[in-house]
């Protein structure tokens, strides 16, 4: 059975060309459309869909007035936005993951943009992984368990000497979403730093970055070239740009931005940044990895446990967007704890320690 389709867009074209691209794909449907958010909201309490596909700048009710009502009603819809990549629309698409929106495509800026490949491509891309359409069947969690590298047990101390440790965090498809689980919960006195590659375009890293910092204990900010890594701070990877880690003669670690080619469309790239922390001087790094498509990061942490003291926590298949980042690892044989999302930042804590 085809997967049915919303889609709410107070742009008459607009509409046109998204239905046109989810019915060109045998195994969805786009036959229902919705001008603005209140002829969205009255369809959503009649009908529901596998997934809706929804603009945030709409007379009448704006998307995120409708994701308000949605959650208050408890309406359940798996929302997608198409957000266009104005800074204030990276704000507005933030505020929409926190209020149940799943993952977000870029909005083209024209017609000819919006029938090309690229803008086609990713929205088929969000929609099949997120509606699991070409998911293998779930393994069960014995079957996952027999794939961790070694059982681990963990306990909350204060740090002692001069052990250096450092998080570093990969995600994609739902990684907004998710973030908003794991970040807020780790405490101030986090006894070390985190750096974070979320794929996500220019402009958007900031604003959620901006916005986590808002709800966090910890220090959120957008990652800048020669930022210097503190304990109890996140540094969040400029969408457009490769993050790295540089070891100074200090003994302290440096933020490196670079330019290097996207790889399979991506900048920026959490394999690099794994690969950059070889020649780092942690004596422990704990690698995690959250829900997203591909397999970005796993390549980058096989390196990496050749040569350093690696801790991997990876978010369960129950609690993903999309299982393919931590699926790959997992299989990788690179494990060693899979926990539901909302364990997530208690296992970093116990792997890393407070002060």
């Amino acid at each position: 059975m085809k997967k049915n389709i919303l889609v709410i867009d107070d742009s008459a074209l607009m509409r046109r060309v998204i239905c046109d691209i989810i019915n060109e794909d045998t195994k969805f449907q786009a036959v229902d459309v919705c001008r603005d958010g209140v002829e969205g909201y009255e369809r959503l309490k009649q009908k529901s869909y596998d997934a809706v596909v929804m603009d945030v700048n709409m007379p009448r009710m704006t998307g995120l007035e409708l994701l308000s009502k949605l959650q208050e009603e408890k309406i359940k819809a798996t929302v997608i936005v198409v957000s266009s990549l104005t800074t204030k629309d990276a704000e507005t698409t933030i505020i929409a993951m926190e209020r149940g929106a799943v993952d977000f495509v870029t909005k083209p800026s024209n017609i000819i943009e919006a029938k090309g490949d690229a803008f086609k491509g990713n929205l088929m891309a969000v929609l099949r992984a997120v509606l699991k359409v070409d998911a293998v069947p779930k393994r069960s969690a014995a079957a996952t368990a027999s794939m961790l590298r070694t059982p681990v047990q963990h306990t909350v101390q204060p740090a002692k000497g001069n052990g250096k440790k450092l998080v570093a965090l990969a995600c994609s498809t739902g990684g907004p979403k998710a973030l908003q689980s794991v970040i807020p919960l780790l405490p101030a006195n986090l006894n070390a730093p985190v750096v974070l590659v979320q794929h996500m375009p220019i402009g958007f890293t900031k604003s959620m970055a901006d916005r986590l910092d808002e709800v966090s204990k910890v220090h959120v900010k957008e990652a800048a070239e020669g930022d210097v890594l503190k304990d109890g701070w996140v540094y969040v990877a400029p969408g457009g740009k490769h993050l790295e880690i540089k070891r100074l003669s200090d003994g302290n670690h440096k933020v490196m931005l670079t330019d290097r080619q996207p790889v399979g469309g991506l900048r920026p790239y959490a394999n690099y940044m794994y690969e950059s922390l070889m020649n780092s001087k942690y004596d422990e790094i704990v690698c995690v990895v959250l829900t997203g498509m591909g397999a970005d990061g796993t390549n980058g942490i096989a390196s990496l446990d050749k040569r350093r003291n690696i801790h991997v926590i990876c978010q369960d298949e129950a609690s993903c967007v999309v299982f393919g980042m931590p699926k790959a690892a997992i299989d990788a044989g690179l494990a060693d704890e899979v926990v539901t999302l909302t364990d997530v930042a208690q296992s970093i804590i116990k792997s890393v320690g407070v002060k």
